[in-house]
């Protein structure tokens, strides 16, 4: 290794900060219009998301957590804002007494498709935005390549 190569661990620590910032600002602007334009949080909506598209509409309580990334509790604290928005609901499973789903109901369908587009056009322009910021436009490069 020369002096003026920079050691991979360096490096790698740069790209992850540039990765964990740019997370951190698509992550703002999202949650910010979701909030603003449907009524929903980030984690909401990609509950919702999890749930539109599981079969039946309905997901184990953990399951759900492992998704979005979420604790057993914090998910629990979600649905039940959920159900009282009337966007899900939670039912026990016919199987196992201690297992737990949580179901999209109708209103919640609608509320997740009517915010799909918003998400999408937020994204693509969050990322267009950042791309053009000399922190993030590698990470938004690396990211979109990928794709």
């Amino acid at each position: 290794m020369t002096i003026h190569q920079q050691p991979r661990a360096a490096s790698d620590q740069a790209m992850w900060e540039a990765v964990l910032g740019l997370h951190a600002f698509v992550e703002r602007q999202l949650a910010h219009t979701l909030q603003r334009r449907h009524g929903v949080g980030l984690s909401e909506y990609r509950a919702l998301q999890v749930l539109d598209q599981a079969e039946k509409g309905e997901c184990r309580m953990q399951e759900l957590a492992d998704h979005i990334g979420l604790s057993q509790s914090s998910v629990t604290r979600l649905v039940g804002r959920l159900d009282s928005a009337g966007y899900a609901h939670k039912d026990n499973c016919a199987d196992d007494r201690r297992g737990i789903f949580a179901v999209i109901t109708d209103e919640g369908r609608k509320r997740y498709r009517d915010a799909r587009a918003t998400y999408a056009d937020m994204l693509s322009s969050t990322l267009n935005t950042a791309s053009a910021d000399d922190q993030f436009a590698r990470a938004v490069q690396a990211l979109r390549s990928a794709a």
